[in-house]
């Protein structure tokens, strides 16, 4: 027996929203507060609102590029990144092993070269996360809608989140993470690589100025990440072997501290722990496609990347602002923003520079992560022919600043 058909009057009924935006973390926050701005309706899905108590700092914190902060700047959050970050205006990069110090080798990046600002700036979660969630609810274009999806499904013209209540929307955006319910429900398959690594983040006080500088220490097991943060506090990510990893965790703050004492060096002075520690297993993930008919995919649930070059949450916000200029030219050309022609721009856009900043970092922890005496003999006469290369070295700070490849407009504009 045939299902009835749906009254005509359901069919041709508008979408409630143009865009269901499901996540609301950072990328979610952020792409719905774009879309708004640029006058979308955005209904923003997420079963848990709000960011808890950040009264004190956690450890967590995010290296944003200067093309983020430009982004952030022109979304109202100028004066943030003045009031609650910390610039980078350099960054070194050395090869060594555990209680030996750093090899012979290094290369030093320091964006006075370039005279474009600093390459990025160092913010605390609770400073980012909290000022995305206030701006959220104070905007009008966002309608939050605190529950679980559970499914999206795609019929009649429109995409409809699976949610108590109902929605419908012209365009899903899945801004949900690496396990995402809208590629799945989209039919959008991942390619995995498991890294065997883990990585500790945390963040350390120290009795010396870190000089606005990031340091990035390669030895066999993983990178350890020292980047700046307000006053004489560095966060941490610390990349291991599973087993190191979860041996680390296990201890306690003095256990810990004479663990990282031999990798992290007496450059800058006594060492304490400043919040908690967290260990995530690593993996570079992948999506197949960033898009399918009325949905489209950013930030990790597009490509979650290894986390040594800091650009994960950049690539995010490169994605929200892709996506949020292809939805505006389209809408202005008359186009329904949900259709495969309008939605393959943005992914062509995308694929390529996340496709490139993936075999990078996964090229780089291959190479650095190998205590082969001949390899480590390379590539450290590498690092130090570009450190001798103007022109290369130069490429490279915009590479970090992320002010390479053709920029969306939110990603343009002066220095912050």
């Amino acid at each position: 027996m045939c299902p009835s058909k749906r009254p005509v009057s359901a069919v041709l009924k508008p979408p409630e929203v143009d865009i269901a935006v499901i996540g609301g973390g950072l990328i979610g926050s952020l792409f719905s507060l774009a879309a708004a701005k640029s006058g979308f309706t955005v209904g923003l899905i997420d079963a848990v609102t709000g960011y808890g108590d950040r009264s004190a700092f956690d450890g967590r914190a995010y290296a944003l590029s200067q093309a983020s902060c430009r982004m952030l700047a022109a979304l109202g959050f100028r004066e943030l990144l003045h009031r609650r970050s910390q610039e980078i205006e350099a960054i070194q990069i050395t090869d060594g092993r555990a209680g030996e110090g750093a090899g012979p080798f290094k290369l030093r990046l320091e964006s006075a070269e370039c005279g474009i600002g600093p390459m990025g700036r160092m913010i605390e979660d609770r400073f980012l996360r909290g000022a995305l969630t206030e701006a959220v609810a104070g905007c009008t274009g966002i309608r939050l809608l605190s529950t679980e999806v559970r499914a999206v499904a795609f019929e009649n013209g429109h995409a409809r989140p699976e949610i108590n209540g109902g929605l419908s929307c012209s365009l899903v955006a899945g801004c949900d993470g690496r396990n995402s319910v809208v590629a799945a429900s989209a039919g959008i398959r991942y390619s995995v690589r498991e890294y065997s690594q883990s990585a500790i983040v945390c963040a350390v006080e120290h009795g010396q100025p870190h000089a606005a500088t990031a340091h990035q220490f390669f030895m066999p097991n993983g990178p350890l990440a020292i980047l700046p943060l307000q006053g004489n506090i560095s966060s941490l990510v610390w990349t291991t072997t599973h087993a190191e990893a979860r041996h680390l965790s296990e201890l306690d703050s003095d256990g810990f501290l004479a663990e990282l004492r031999p990798r992290f060096g007496s450059f800058l002075g006594e060492l304490g722990l400043v919040g908690s520690r967290a260990r995530f297993p690593l993996s570079l993930t992948r999506a197949e496609s960033f898009t399918a008919t009325r949905a489209a995919l950013l930030g990790e649930a597009a490509t979650a990347l290894h986390p040594l070059a800091g650009q994960g949450l950049n690539l995010g916000f490169r994605d929200a602002a892709s996506l949020t200029e292809t939805l505006t030219a389209a809408r202005r050309r008359g186009e329904d923003i949900g259709e495969p022609a309008v939605l393959e721009r943005y992914q062509s856009w995308r694929r390529l520079d996340a496709t490139l900043f993936a075999g990078a970092t996964d090229g780089f922890n291959r190479l650095f992560s190998s205590d082969n005496p001949l390899l480590r003999t390379t590539r450290g006469l590498g690092m130090a022919a570009v450190d001798h290369l103007p022109h290369l070295r130069r490429r490279l700070i915009r590479e970090a600043a992320g002010l390479t490849g053709t920029l969306p407009s939110l990603l343009v504009g002066p220095p912050v």
